[in-house]
């Protein structure tokens, strides 16, 4: 057994059985804490004796952070018992920390380093409410003074401020404005002169009630001129690079919520009886929990592919990991919105045993805006699209088997070497033609040829696209255009991974990918559909076999506490 898999058992070992009431880290834990805004006591102190942040320190640090997809894959461990404590806890720390792995000097990446291996947090101070996600608009200032820097400004609305110990900003460097006119800094919080700022009161949310959301304003702050992350100038640059990581690692570690909420989901209905049958067994019910099993498994499919892909495939990350955020998002809001049908009065409980169900509905909510809006993965992705369509989709090779199996090994990660725009390249979506070369079970291959039809549908229209159409203020009908294509990412994923799955394993069954493939063609038409009839009943199966073994219902299946 690999290192990573002994630490994830280690990690579910630690937190214990979320069922368990008497658990410190357990779900009643997690709601009673959630009703205080806070996180339990009882899991951040588990977390820290497990040294989680150490695992978004890279291993050439000192630290345990190797693979990315293994990371996301860790981390859901937490995410499934408490989203705040999985992001306020731990994960806000890897947003600021990808920025210095990216473009810091070697004195700040092991500055870095040491503080999260001593368990202390990093803040990313990047966003100012007035400008959304607009953060090339930032008006923070960092201003030449006396040979230091002087910083002034506002930033809102942002994780742990007011308990870190380093903070990235992301500040205007230059007045003049245009592309390089952002730098960004690394700054240790004892460092700065406590007359020249002040913490602003924390933000009261609805979701992720346990998360620390502040803000900081300061006046005339000096700084050294070392604190500068890269050149002058290349902010916006380190970003693009930065969290492709983080825009397809926080979207993967939230289908843990799903998962919960399907669990729980399942619990609620194998117990009750109505209409003198188990509830279970009613047939709007059954769809739903296949339809909801179907998006989990999708879900971690194109976020696993695109995880690996930092490390094959580092020219296309710009476009794979707004896509990632964008259908994630999607997927799981409109799954949630599913099972709390089903949960019925019972998803209003704020006590009880299924208590939790209503806190993953909220807190889920956040992955469709927070660290970027759907929309704005939409605009990041536009203006690529006719490059590709030239020069992609139809003659590129097809990408490597690593992209998708499960136990390939993985280049090392270059942050610094990923690509700001792909230039054309995207081997994920030209593997969708290549399947069809294979021998593929007849009830396969139709579901297959329709999004092959949809990929040469989009490089047709989008081909012919002009300046004008790639601007903020696209049509409908164009932005719907990057929308069909992270589900054609999305089903070349699906159909990668049911390909070099392991023989004997649920994920090399077609049934899952009928499923998936069946619930892709409907996002494009404006719903999904529900899976076919004629594989329904191999999903719940498989879903009710999974509840009784305590394993995870997603791609590994592995062994939850």
């Amino acid at each position: 057994m690999s290192d990573v898999h002994t630490r994830m058992e280690a990690l579910e070992e630690r937190l214990g059985d979320p069922f368990d009431p008497d658990n410190p880290a357990g779900f009643a834990a997690v709601v009673a804490a959630d009703e205080r805004e806070e996180v339990p006591a009882g899991g951040a102190r588990a977390l820290d004796e497990f040294g989680i942040l150490s695992e978004f320190v890279p291993e050439t640090l000192g630290g345990r952070f190797e693979r990315v997809d293994h990371l996301v894959e860790l981390m859901r461990s937490v995410y499934r018992r408490d989203p705040s404590l999985g992001l306020g806890h731990c994960s806000s720390s890897l947003l600021g920390a990808v920025n210095v792995w990216t473009s810091g000097s070697p004195d700040q990446r092991r500055d870095a380093a040491e503080l999260l291996l001593a368990g202390r947090k990093i803040s990313c101070a990047f966003h100012e409410l007035a400008h959304g996600n607009d953060i090339g608009s930032v008006e923070f200032a960092a201003t030449p003074a006396h040979g230091r820097l002087s910083l002034s400004g506002r930033k809102e609305s942002i994780t742990n401020l007011d308990r870190a110990h380093g903070v990235v900003f992301l500040v205007r460097s230059d007045p003049a404005g245009g592309p390089r006119s952002c730098s960004q800094l690394f700054v240790p919080v004892a460092d700065l002169d406590p007359d020249r700022f002040r913490f602003l009161p924390r933000f009261r949310s609805v979701g992720m009630r346990g998360v620390r959301l502040g803000g900081i304003e300061m006046r005339d702050c000096p700084v050294d001129e070392e604190a500068l992350l890269g050149a002058p100038g290349t902010g916006l640059e380190t970003v693009a690079r930065a969290f492709q990581l983080t825009r397809v690692a926080m979207p993967g570690m939230s289908t843990a919520l799903l998962d919960t909420s399907l669990r729980v989901t399942l619990h609620h209905v194998r117990r009750r009886r109505l209409y003198g049958r188990d509830v279970a067994a009613i047939p709007m019910v059954r769809t739903t929990l296949a339809n909801a099993f179907a998006d989990q498994l999708l879900c971690e499919a194109f976020a696993t592919v695109a995880a690996r892909s930092l490390h094959v495939l580092p020219e296309s990350g710009s476009v794979y990991a707004p896509a990632v955020k964008y259908l994630l998002a999607g997927v799981l809001l409109d799954a949630m919105e599913q099972l709390s049908l089903v949960m019925g009065a019972e998803f209003y409980r704020r006590d009880g045993e299924h208590a939790v169900f209503q806190k993953m509905a909220r807190d889920i909510k956040p992955v469709g805006f927070g660290h970027i809006a759907r929309a704005a993965c939409l605009s990041a992705m536009l203006p690529q699209l006719p490059t590709l369509a030239r020069r992609a989709w139809s003659g590129a090779a097809p990408a490597p088997a690593a992209l998708f199996a499960p136990d390939a090994a993985l280049p090392p990660l270059d942050l610094a070497g990923l690509r700001v725009v792909a230039g054309g390249r995207d081997g994920l979506a030209q593997s969708l033609n290549a399947a069809l070369d294979d021998d593929v079970p007849e009830r396969l291959r139709p579901l297959i040829e329709t999004h092959v039809r949809r990929l040469a549908s989009l490089a047709e229209a989008c081909a012919g696209l002009g300046p004008r159409d790639l601007s903020i203020a696209a049509s409908v009908e164009v932005r719907e255009l990057a929308a069909r294509y992270t589900t054609v990412l999305a089903a070349a994923a699906c159909v990668g991974v049911w390909r070099h799955a392991p023989a004997g394993d649920f994920l090399a069954r077609p049934e899952w990918l009928v499923a998936a493939l069946t619930r892709l063609t409907g996002i494009d038409a404006g719903r999904p559909e529900d899976v076919p009839s004629e594989v329904e009943g191999a999903l719940v199966e498989e879903l009710l076999d999974r509840d009784d073994r305590t394993v995870g219902f997603g791609l590994s299946a592995r062994r939850y506490r």
